[in-house]
């Protein structure tokens, strides 16, 4: 091998590993670039948990406001129901007892009723009154279950008979006459006091 021979050999073997050099230099960079942003990812990734954690956080204490709301709401419904419901039973229907929140639990279930009246005079009858702020469905419902098995839960007053009333502040017309169909009395808001709404024809049904 001649001296220019070798010279341009080690050139070459120099101007390869200059290659060899920055393709190493770029791996550097790609492996230092990919760990950035993996380290990034990893970031935005728990800073996104916490959001949601904080998120499911905020959702759940906004459900136990709105719960909590609710249930004030319907307190209040009762309380100002009361007064009037009370007048209606002692004055229309000749009750001798007016109790709120009354229950009564049998053979592992439960029973509550808004407001019981009974009495056991001449008027030998019982009505059992539910109030609701919003009157649905599954209120009717409640009512039908409270006078059907009224008898079972509250076996001291056998023999009366016993009679529903829903006292509501809104009531869908449809669900009006459902409740009116059923022979239930119907109990409206007016001027603040609860008035009973019964139509020309209506026929309450004993139970």
């Amino acid at each position: 091998m001649t001296d220019l021979e070798l010279k341009e050999l080690v050139a070459g073997l120099a101007v390869r590993q200059t290659e060899t050099d920055q393709r190493f230099g770029d791996n550097d960079r790609f492996f230092t670039e990919t760990k950035q942003l993996l380290a990034e990812h990893a970031r935005e990734r728990v800073q996104t948990e916490r959001l949601m954690q904080e998120t499911d956080r905020q959702i759940k204490e906004l459900g136990r406001q709105l719960g909590g709301l609710g249930q004030k709401f319907g307190g209040f419904t009762e309380g100002m129901a009361f007064p009037s419901m009370t007048k209606i039973l002692r004055e229309r229907f000749g009750m001798s007892v007016v109790s709120p929140r009354v229950s009564s639990r049998k053979d592992g279930q439960t029973m509550e009723i808004d407001v019981l009246a009974y009495s056991n005079a001449d008027v030998n009858e019982v009505y059992a009154v539910e109030v609701k702020s919003h009157l649905r469905d599954d209120g009717l419902e409640q009512m039908l279950r409270i006078v059907r098995e009224f008898h079972y839960f509250f076996p001291g007053h056998e023999g009366k008979k016993v009679y529903g009333i829903l006292a509501a502040v809104d009531i869908p017309e449809d669900i009006r006459q459902r409740v009116l169909r059923e022979g239930i009395y119907l109990a409206c808001i007016h001027d603040d006091n609860f008035e009973l709404q019964i139509p020309e024809g209506f026929h309450p049904r004993a139970f």
